[in-house]
């Protein structure tokens, strides 16, 4: 099974601005999403960037970096000419690894690309985590997901989902309460087509991408991470955290 990682990387960010660049415990935001990438046994890591500042940090801790048109609005629009500049098969199975999950474990990266390759029915892959509490689940910035039998998600949402009939009294860590881990493998060809579909309503209402491909009868395989995924950061409270987390684990 082979694959390749792209890392979809800008400047400009609300919350929290020039994150990419920003230091985690002596190295760069980006250079840890790179190293994660790299264990994964991924064939390459590419990032893609629209910014200068961040192509030359980046050629600096020797990575490929591909440039691309600052238009874009979303990272999945960035990979997209990524993979078109770099002549891409259509085929080649791309995991799209954001660069603000420094803690995204390999294994799990290596793992949405396998259960993409693996999957018989899926177009895209994606992976999932219990919910921990009773206040994530309510929690609209937590995405939840709601799957079948078989591990294919049905919806994605930021309500708490699936909701016990019988009130929230019925909720337990042990129910089939999941979060969404934002990490995608899909191929080349599917790619291509999914950035020529407009946003459809469920889309823009949630504000997830991901239903965009479900509103097209796309199917996406959502097992459970091999490990925990850690956190994203998007503030600056997320920062501090990641930070005195990496300085009590001496990293």
């Amino acid at each position: 099974m082979r694959f390749k990682v792209y890392i979809p990387a800008r400047l400009a960010s609300t919350r929290l601005p020039g994150k990419a660049l920003l230091d985690l415990a002596g190295q760069s935001m980006l250079q840890r999403v790179h190293a994660c990438a790299l264990a994964s046994g991924a064939d390459e890591v590419v990032i893609a960037t629209d910014d200068e500042r961040i192509a030359d940090h980046a050629r600096g801790f020797g990575a490929i970096v591909c440039m691309t048109s600052p238009a874009h609005q979303s990272g999945t629009e960035r990979l997209a000419e990524a993979v078109a500049q770099r002549g891409e098969a259509p085929g080649q199975i791309i995991v799209n690894l954001q660069g603000d999950e420094p803690f995204m474990p390999a294994a799990v990266i290596h793992q949405v690309a396998h259960a993409l390759a693996t999957a018989a029915h899926a177009d895209m892959a994606t992976v999932c985590e219990p919910l921990a509490t009773i206040e994530e689940w309510r929690d609209p910035n937590m995405v939840k997901i709601v799957r079948d039998d078989a591990d294919y998600a049905l919806y994605f949402s930021r309500a708490p989902v699936p909701y016990p009939r019988d009130g929230e009294h019925e909720w337990q860590p042990a129910g089939p309460f999941r979060r969404h881990v934002g990490l995608y493998a899909y191929r080349v060809q599917f790619l291509q087509t999914f950035v020529t579909w407009p946003p459809s309503a469920l889309e823009l209402l949630e504000r997830l991408e991901q239903l965009r491909a479900m509103a097209h009868g796309m199917r996406i395989i959502a097992p459970d991470a091999l490990e925990a995924c850690g956190m994203g950061i998007d503030t600056p409270a997320d920062l501090a955290r990641a930070s005195a987390m990496l300085a009590q684990a001496g990293v």
